[in-house]
């Protein structure tokens, strides 16, 4: 297999957390009142085309602000150490990073996206027109964070797509958080093959039990997506990795430690 057609090394970044005021928001019915906290992760890989970061974390801006700051639904995002921080320990500069591929637009997902205006940003098409559309807050949508997109160049995504045309980062049309959210499937040397599902479902349970937060845009989209990616996980042999779930988040490897 040539490098071309892997990603060759997979860094996780800590793109902050995010401390929800009532569990029973993502699990209705259960945990009614109970604070959660969610890791943030957003993650950078290298191919033999450049460097691509899949989404962007909490603004760093968020860094310095005393214990975070309430951005959206009335969570708290805390940024303990910046994106930009985290790249210049891997050796690189946001200005390396040609290529952006966004899962959905929540704040913790687009959070950095003026640290990128010069890059090729890969948004699914109904994701964008929910993004910039009169409607955003529906979605919980801040604005003020990507408005720098318009002077990047955007590839509107129509559902799956390959990245780089030969099976390294495949984008599944995963809906129901948002119009347009989608997960990554990347397949590296050593590790296999790696299933960012982002938030289809926050934690194990909700995957498991098939659970749509109360402020998902499509109950029947989510419930289909999950069900999408548990089999896209088992017909690829893929480990699959959601992207709120703290407790396995504190398992991974953070940058600049990398997974080959």
């Amino acid at each position: 297999m040539s490098a071309q057609n892997i990603i060759d090394r997979l860094y996780p970044l800590n793109g902050g957390l995010a401390v929800a005021p009532d569990r029973s928001v993502y699990t209705p019915g259960r945990w009614k009142g109970e604070q959660i906290t969610f890791s943030c992760n957003c993650y950078l890989m290298h191919h033999g085309s450049g460097w691509t970061l899949w989404d962007t974390g909490i603004s760093d801006g968020v860094a310095e602000e005393s214990g975070g700051k309430v951005i959206a639904h009335g969570i708290r995002g805390i940024v303990a150490r910046t994106l930009t921080l985290q790249l210049a320990d891997i050796g690189i500069s946001p200005a390396e990073v040609t290529t952006v591929i966004l899962s959905h637009a929540h704040f913790d997902h687009v959070g950095n996206a003026a640290l990128f205006p010069h890059a090729t940003w890969f948004i699914q098409s109904v994701e964008y027109a929910a993004m910039i559309g009169s409607d955003y807050a529906k979605y919980g949508y801040s604005p003020e964070l990507y408005q720098t997109l318009d002077k990047t160049k955007i590839v509107l995504m129509e559902e799956d797509h390959d990245i780089f045309g030969d099976g390294a980062a495949r984008v599944f049309f995963t809906p129901g958080h948002t119009p347009g959210h989608c997960s990554l499937m990347v397949h590296l040397s050593n590790a296999g093959k790696m299933l960012l599902a982002a938030d289809v479902a926050h934690y194990p349970y909700n995957l498991e039990h098939g659970c749509v937060p109360s402020f998902n845009s499509d109950a029947q989209q989510s419930v289909a997506s999950m069900q999408r990616i548990r089999s896209l996980a088992d017909a690829e042999s893929a480990q699959l990795w959601l992207n709120h779930d703290f407790v396995k988040s504190a398992t991974i490897p953070h940058a600049p430690a990398y997974l080959d």
